[in-house]
């Protein structure tokens, strides 16, 4: 088979928890469960459709849902101010975060990142920087943050931005742990937390695929080049690698294993289907640890690498 195509059935149904809320993102947490952050409305963007808000015109309310196969837990943190664009679990409390934050000069800017109690009570915001492309926690509480090319290189007033180094490591009051410093990252399109001690991140210019080991005290960073043009996502065991196709590919995946320490397989190209033997258009996806998740309309969807694996052998 050239290009296999594999069959997923949702595992959960959101239309219950959706009416008069949009979906913002879908995400795996550490902790294995998806989260995912609604809003009543989601504003539009400034400038002629350029410029994500960042304080929002007018309050609005959002909802966290935590979702495993048997159960649906709903959190609603009403009456915000500011346009979030993640949520991740934080031990016991949710933590929300804005793609975009702005520097107003003088040492005022912007906290887009909000720790949240189970009741939607805020606890305490802090600053993560602007141009976030990715947040992931881990389940002992390190932040993870990987930032797009306004972060890198600064816009919203930032003339030394954050994220400057591209990918960044906070400890849960949002106090620094680790910055890059190995790898020439413009843009970090994926990232991939998969515990304390494994992070996995890809990146433009070079299209590398660069792993942190060793944890924030004493990382170890090595990269390889996994031959994908532009992906936006990769999960793994180990041994198999599952990347978003890349460049006008998106919502295709590439499965590759590590046959020799440091080099990846050709791979193979694999086409997901619905319950319906239809391909997902325009289905949010979100990899990390070893599977990957799809979102299409109120419809969840997840598969691991190795399931993927057996089923084209």
């Amino acid at each position: 088979m050239c290009n296999p195509k594999v069959k997923l059935l949702p595992f959960a149904d959101i239309s219950v928890y959706t009416e008069g809320f949009e979906v913002v993102s879908t995400q795996w947490g550490g902790d294995g469960q998806v989260y995912i952050l609604l809003m009543n409305q989601i504003p539009e963007k400034d400038h002629g459709g350029m410029f994500v808000q960042v304080k929002l015109k007018q309050t609005h309310n959002y909802k966290v849902l935590i979702v495993t196969d048997q159960h649906i837990k709903e959190v609603v943190i009403l009456g915000q101010t500011f346009n979030y664009h993640y949520v991740q679990p934080l031990h016991h409390q949710l933590l929300l975060v804005g793609a975009r934050c702005a520097h107003y000069g003088n040492d005022q800017y912007d906290l887009n990142a909000k720790v949240c109690d189970v009741n939607g009570n805020t606890i305490r915001e802090f600053l993560l920087g602007d141009g976030i492309q990715s947040v992931q926690v881990t389940e002992k509480g390190t932040i993870w943050t990987s930032y797009f090319d306004e972060g890198v290189f600064g816009n919203y007033g930032w003339s030394e931005p954050i994220g400057s180094q591209g990918l960044l490591a906070w400890d849960e009051h949002g106090n620094k742990r680790y910055e890059d410093q190995d790898a020439d990252i413009a843009d970090c399109y994926a990232l991939n937390v998969v515990n304390e001690n494994q992070v996995w991140f890809y990146f433009y210019t070079d299209f590398e695929l660069g792993c942190v080991s060793g944890g924030t005290r004493q990382p170890k960073v090595t990269f390889m080049n996994p031959n994908i043009s532009g992906s936006s996502g990769l999960c793994t065991d180990g041994y198999h690698f599952l990347f978003d196709a890349g460049y006008g590919k998106h919502g295709t995946f590439v499965l590759k294993k590590m046959e020799q320490p440091g080099k990846l397989t050709k791979g193979q190209k694999v086409t997901l289907l619905n319950e319906q033997n239809k391909p997902f258009k325009q289905a949010r996806q979100d990899l990390r640890q070893n599977r990957l998740l799809l979102c299409e309309g109120n419809l969840l969807y997840q598969v691991t690498v190795e399931e993927l694996a057996s089923s084209l052998d």
